[in-house]
């Protein structure tokens, strides 16, 4: 078949999308009111349910590295359509476990189709069916990113209430079935990217072998002390490979991950960081608090106090379509993390914080949490030529993950056993997740200010024609660089011509 009955049919590949990526996602939120039932079920501990989830969400992070790399020498929509049978036999695998080893290999394949699909199918949802879609496209991912995180603990609250765990896992399962459908219905031939790229191996195993590490060590705090070697190894151990992956991806000549480029422009800096630190911020302030407060709600009611989170998640989501096309854009992800500093400082006004707290607090850092990555992610993505933007979703991806997924239980820990009670680790913990808000703000204020980048109207016309980017983006620190002094036996002409900037910035 070289093309779907479906193919080029905007509604159905944004469908396809949103089946693809939502699955995982709600349920990574979800999953925590009935791990005590899934464990009792599967005779399995608590510690091989929290590894687990520690290793689904590192095959999360290391699948956005994989795609990447399939998609430059294998036929890309032939790949998706494998990636969502994995989704569906994943799921199958988890629904109908009958034994730890079959929910673990199935809720792995979870995480790591989720990845590949995510890199596979959005950006080709945003580049191919023009700019009049791309406000949509904005609007959706979002929504399947955040939006699903958002929905999962009141999913997970209505599931253990009934004091199941299954019926929402074949919800899952049929889920993913619809998209693999949907892919099938719009499948349309699409060659490799780059078939002359080499194979980057070495990239995929930091990948693999960092997230790996970083997350089982994370997974063992359950249990572990942070300082014991069971823990601190695996987890700081991990981060050092991570970081041996961007410098390695930096310097070599033909990188998989456009780290350079990234790395040494003002807006995809500021981006990045806006991105790592929201993420952290947000995940552990509704972790703590929710963790406080679950002995004093049933699983449902608790998941209902932080429903307001959802609806602002959707209304950041709605705004972001609207800006998505104007120079507000870039200034939305500094507002969000505003936002996301008021809703933790909210929440930590009162410990536990009362319902009104709670849902105030959950709304607004719900607002923050929508305003923050998926502007941010797009603002890295302009900031380059179209046809990179697969690999600047994979790392973005990749970091975000592992300071969404990681930083979580890192600050569940911290909260569980400094203080001296449960209450004050909580009080230092949401201390910490405000200072990573107001901490991210600051510093991506301070790299705009010290590259000379200012607000600019992005050229969409110009960007989906993969002819530049959207928009300029000055080296990073171009200001400080302009302004040091040079010694005398370097000095060199300058040149006559300098960059200019686009005619609309």
């Amino acid at each position: 078949m070289s093309r779907g009955p479906l193919a080029h049919r905007y509604f159905a590949a944004a469908a396809m999308v949103v089946f693809a990526l939502v699955p995982y996602l709600a349920l990574s939120a979800a999953i925590g009111p009935i791990t005590p039932t899934i464990a009792r079920q599967l005779h399995m501990s608590l510690q091989t349910m929290s590894l687990a989830s520690g290793t689904a969400n590192a095959a999360y992070a290391v699948g956005t590295v994989v795609a990447v790399q399939f998609a430059q020498h294998l036929p890309q929509r032939r790949m998706m359509l494998l990636y969502a049978v994995l989704l569906v036999v994943g799921s199958l695998l988890a629904a109908g476990a009958e034994d730890a080893v079959m929910f673990v290999v199935g809720h792995v394949l979870q995480g790591l189709s989720t990845s590949l699909l995510l890199i596979a199918a959005v950006p080709p949802l945003a580049l191919g069916f023009g700019a009049a879609k791309l406000r949509e496209t904005a609007v959706i991912m979002s929504m399947c990113i955040f939006g699903a995180v958002t929905l999962g603990p009141v999913v997970g609250g209505l599931q253990a209430s009934a004091g199941g765990w299954r019926p929402l896992f074949w919800i899952i399962a049929a889920i993913s079935i619809t998209s693999l459908i949907l892919a099938v219905l719009t499948y349309e031939y699409q060659p490799a990217a780059d078939r002359s790229a080499p194979w980057d191996f070495g990239a995929t195993g930091l990948a693999a072998v960092g997230a790996a590490a970083a997350f089982y060590g994370a997974s063992e705090l359950l249990t572990h002390r942070f300082l014991g070697p069971q823990t601190i190894v695996p987890l700081f151990g991990g981060l050092l490979v991570i970081v041996a992956l961007i410098v390695h991806q930096y310097r070599i000549r033909r990188p998989l991950l456009i780290i350079r480029p990234m790395l040494t422009s003002t807006i995809p800096v500021a981006g990045i960081v806006i991105a790592l630190f929201a993420a952290a911020a947000s995940v552990s302030a509704t972790s703590l608090t929710a963790a406080l407060q679950a002995s004093r709600y049933s699983p449902v009611h608790l998941g209902l106090l932080y429903l307001p989170e959802l609806a602002g998640a959707v209304l950041t989501a709605v705004v972001l379509g609207v800006v998505i096309s104007r120079w507000e854009m870039q200034l939305l992800p500094l507002v969000g993390m505003a936002f996301l500093a008021a809703g933790i400082g909210i929440l930590r006004i009162e410990l536990p914080p009362n319902q009104t707290l709670t849902l105030v607090g959950s709304a607004v850092t719900g607002v923050g949490l929508g305003a923050t990555v998926a502007p941010a992610l797009f603002a890295a993505g302009f900031s380059l030529p179209a046809g990179n933007l697969q690999r600047v979703f994979a790392i973005v991806e990749l970091l975000r993950a592992v300071a969404a997924f990681m930083i979580a239980p890192v600050l569940i820990h911290l909260a569980a056993t400094v203080g001296g009670n449960t209450r004050t680790g909580t009080g230092i913990a949401l201390w910490i997740g405000l200072g990573l808000a107001l901490g991210g703000g600051v510093i991506a204020v301070a790299i705009y200010l010290l590259g000379g980048a200012r607000p600019q109207t992005p050229d969409i016309d110009e960007f989906m024609r993969q002819q530049a980017p959207a928009w300029y983006s000055p080296p990073l620190l171009a200001r400080i660089r302009e302004s040091a002094p040079t010694p005398e036996v370097a000095e060199e002409p300058a040149p006559r011509n300098g960059p200019r900037l686009p005619s609309k910035a």
